[in-house]
């Protein structure tokens, strides 16, 4: 068990964020593990076909299955919402020295790799370990492409889920406080007195030294909570998104479905999509109309009560509300009676 130590400025220093590269990072150990999560596995079939174009190889020499990840590759991100281009800048800036001496601690960690690749692996993971300047410029590029061939497909429904998430987050605080959002963050995590506990496989103990603690849902994290307390940066648990069962679900609204009728076709699509609360500009990707046609179906189905909508720093996310939701599923049958 990881156990983080909090001090009362500590306490007032929680704060949320979400990382496109732990997502990428994460992400690689979904693919490399021997028998893939049931959870994961649509995700995992899906993208398979666009494993030849990225360097797996080099990606999975350095994040393994389970275990240690090196810190350098999951920079905290320094705003709630940063992006994939900000996180790989960070690992491009890298201490070299730094990234030698993590890259040799992760060559000592023995782990059962199996397959032909294993090797492999580890000799390029030694190349890594001597060239330090080249192994963040190859990693920087690798990632930077695995992100866009097998990531980006997906990043509106990941990134709709994490902000879903970040504000229940933030309601769970503001109505039961710290002990409230613990409570319910993750069956791993506990919070007694002053001491946050992390169940792991080895026993630790780390002091936030009043740089507070920094949360980060991420949906390839799962079932595991990741836990990095080294500096530079605030220490950071990385746990899953409330809702994460349905994320590789695919909205599908039938060709024949009755609401159709009602609602017309493009607004039905729409609200099928919106089993996650969006902004117009991710929704208008998923049914392929432009922000400013999207923007008016959307006003008029709030206007109906059948969307809500909340703002979100500069984004406004849509939602389905309950009415949304019965009238997505369908009436249920009326009883009859005599």
């Amino acid at each position: 068990m990881i156990h983080l130590h909090f001090s009362t400025e500590d306490l007032g220093r929680i704060r949320f964020a979400f990382s496109p590269l732990m997502e990428a990072v994460t992400s690689v150990r979904a693919l490399s593990a021997s028998t893939p999560s049931r959870l994961h596995a649509p995700w995992v079939r899906q993208v398979a076909a666009r494993l030849d174009e990225v360097d797996l190889e080099l990606l999975t020499a350095v994040v393994r299955p389970t275990g240690y990840i090196p810190d350098f590759l999951v920079p905290p991100p320094s705003t709630r919402l940063s992006s994939i281009e900000a996180s790989l800048d960070e690992v491009a800036g890298a201490d070299l020295d730094e990234v030698a001496a993590q890259l040799s601690h992760l060559a000592g960690h023995r782990v059962a790799q199996q397959g032909a690749g294993r090797p492999r692996r580890e000799r390029l993971l030694r190349e890594l370990v001597d060239d330090p300047e080249a192994a963040v410029a190859r990693l920087v590029g690798a990632f930077a492409h695995y992100w866009q061939m097998v990531i980006v497909p997906y990043w509106p429904r990941i990134r709709a889920l994490l902000q879903a998430d970040l504000g229940y987050r933030l309601e769970e605080l503001a109505a039961g406080g710290v002990q409230q959002l613990f409570r319910t963050l993750h069956p791993l995590v506990s919070f007694d007195g002053d001491t946050l506990r992390v169940v792991k496989y080895y026993e630790g103990h780390a002091d936030l030294r009043h740089r507070g603690l920094l949360l980060v849902p991420c949906v390839f994290a799962w079932p595991d909570v990741i836990v990095r307390t080294g500096d530079p940066g605030p220490p950071t648990v990385t746990y899953s998104p409330r809702g994460l069962g349905r994320l590789w679900e695919t909205p599908n609204l039938q060709q024949q479905s009755p609401l159709a009728g009602v609602l017309g076709r493009t607004r039905a699509t729409i609200l099928a999509q919106l089993d996650l609360p969006m902004s117009t500009t991710q929704l208008a990707c998923q049914v392929e109309l432009t922000p400013p046609t999207l923007n008016s179906h959307l006003k008029a189905l709030e206007a109906a009560g059948i969307l809500s909508a909340r703002r979100d720093g500069r984004s406004v996310l849509y939602a389905r509300t309950s009415l949304g939701d019965a009238l997505l599923t369908g009436p249920v049958d009326a009883p009859t009676g005599g």
